[in-house]
């Protein structure tokens, strides 16, 4: 077993008996088109699997503890604690960017700390973890990860986007206009680099890089907030 694989089972606690299973968990699509013969292929198969297994334990968990509350209300708090940024924030917490596979494009791109990439990774693990143990191993593994986000989320404490952050707090004075603008886009149709500037009154507030149109909106809005004192770098 590789350090690398080694110490991130150490840090969820839980060993594999097949190794080559986490191998293919932390294996970005970039790493496994650039190296053919090392990891075979990418962790998108497992991330799929993975969506799904949370899906249903969140699910679970939910109908079990929330026993009074309503069907929409359930799907709302579950909504909340399996998007995007709630997997992102998981995955900071086992510092998962650090263990991936990753090609020299997105390398040199930041892509350890991605939100895209980090969040898709937890989900290949889910997956990986669900085919090595089934899920019994699952509901040891993650379950305790998400019993907070999960009591946040139906205090009515949900997780925000950037970009609704930043208009909520835009919006607040009605002369204020936000908009999005692309500065510019790089890069082969593979590792293309969008550069979106975020406008407050037809005036550049911040500049954010990101792999989509989308990607890029969000980290603009994350530096406009940075720089407004309402998050941390």
């Amino acid at each position: 077993m590789d350090k690398r694989e080694e110490k991130l089972c150490e840090k969820i606690g839980y060993e594999f008996h097949d190794i080559s299973i986490l191998e293919n968990a932390l294996t970005h699509s970039s790493y496994a088109n650039e190296n053919h013969t090392k990891h075979g292929r990418s962790n998108e198969r497992l991330e799929f699997l993975g969506d799904s297994v949370l899906s249903i334990m969140v699910s679970e968990y939910l109908y079990k503890h929330y026993y009074n509350m309503p069907e929409g209300e359930l799907t709302k708090i579950r909504s909340n604690v399996v998007c995007e940024r709630s997997l992102y924030e998981r995955a900071k917490e086992i510092d998962l960017g650090g263990f991936l596979y990753l090609g020299r494009g997105e390398e040199s791109t930041n892509g350890r700390s991605r939100m895209s990439i980090l969040a898709d990774a937890y989900e290949a693990l889910m997956g990986a973890v669900y085919l090595d143990g089934g899920f019994l191993a699952i509901r040891h593994v993650f379950m305790p990860r998400f019993v907070e986000p999960i009591k946040r989320a139906a205090a009515g404490k949900s997780l925000k986007d950037y970009k609704t952050m930043l208009q909520e707090i835009v919006q607040k004075n009605k002369e204020e206009v936000l908009s999005y603008e692309l500065k510019s886009e790089s890069g082969p149709d593979h590792l293309k680099v969008f550069e979106v500037d975020v406008m407050l009154n037809n005036n550049v507030f911040a500049s954010g890089r990101g792999r989509s149109k989308k990607e890029a909106q969000q980290d603009a809005a994350r530096l406009a907030l940075v720089l407004m004192g309402e998050i941390k770098p």
